[in-house]
């Protein structure tokens, strides 16, 4: 049986290299923790309290500041009838409740509006039809809206679930998010905001599914902080499965895994021998 924790431990995998420690900054290298801002990027108003909630509690014991964006309005949650036309404002106060079980300050929980379960009508960006939601400055799509909220709070960390989730939403936010963190840091629409100074680190939180390749961060959590996790997911009480999802919480015991995103930006060097002529056998003895 796996020994409770009275505080927090953090094991990272860096190659060959097994680091452990009490913060994240122990375990981080180049952290500095005047340069540490943390986004969390939730498809769903749940989906990073499930995934991050011990992560999201650990940073703010850090004294990171930490915000979340939700992306979707999650008004396609409702499971009784007489929700329907009111599922949307009863899950913003869900999880405002949720957030702040955490510990999150509500002026640091952003909702980006776009319809629930529509989000593939919203890829790119694009002039905005009169009325068409989540329209800032005459466009609308997730590109505008990622690239303006990396712009405003300035992350040098990003946490979103897993673009090898089920959820369809989750892989269109992973895709959108990736090339929006490069529109952020370059002089593309300039009405967005001034351009972010570099492009932050991004981590894959588990959500439904596992990682598309092995985690390189554990986290183990003091009980407590599992606790205040579930209740806060609980506060999503209007989603009926959601004694189901806090159980299966409960079974995974006080620790969360992550898994880092690598960008391999093209390095044409990596081919080149590929297409050399080979070395004649006979010339190997002369």
């Amino acid at each position: 049986m796996a020994k409770t924790k009275e505080s927090f431990e953090f094991v990272r995998l860096v190659e060959s290299e097994r680091r452990v420690g009490p913060t994240l900054a122990s375990v981080s290298r180049h952290w500095r923790q005047q340069e540490q801002r943390f986004l969390f990027l939730s498809p769903h108003d749940d989906d990073v309290v499930i995934g991050g909630g011990l992560m999201i509690q650990s940073a703010l014991a850090e004294k990171v500041p930490v915000h979340v964006a939700i992306v979707t309005d999650g008004t396609m949650g409702y499971c009784t009838a007489w929700q329907k036309d009111s599922i949307g404002e009863i899950r913003r106060q869900e999880t405002l409740a949720a957030y702040g079980a955490l510990g999150l300050k509500k002026e640091n929980v952003h909702w980006l509006g776009f319809p629930d379960c529509r989000l593939s009508l919203f890829q790119g960006r694009r002039p905005a039809a009169p009325g068409e939601p989540a329209q800032d400055l005459g466009f609308t799509g997730l590109q505008q809206a990622l690239t303006q909220l990396v712009r405003l709070v300035r992350p040098n960390q990003v946490f979103l679930p897993t673009g090898a989730d089920l959820h369809p939403d989750h892989r269109i936010v992973h895709s959108e998010l990736l090339i929006s963190v490069f529109h952020a840091s370059g002089d593309i629409w300039p009405e967005l905001g001034p351009a972010h100074e570099t492009i932050p680190y991004i981590h894959e939180l588990a959500v439904y599914c596992n990682f598309p390749t092995p985690p390189k961060l554990r986290i183990h959590a003091p009980l407590e902080a599992l606790k205040r996790k579930m209740a806060a997911i609980l506060e999503f009480k209007s989603q009926k499965q959601i004694k189901a999802v806090v159980e299966i919480v409960r079974r995974g015991g006080p620790w969360e895994y992550l898994r880092p995103i690598e960008f391999a930006l093209y390095n044409p060097a990596l081919y080149r021998d590929r297409f050399d002529e080979p070395p004649q056998l006979g010339n190997l003895f002369h």
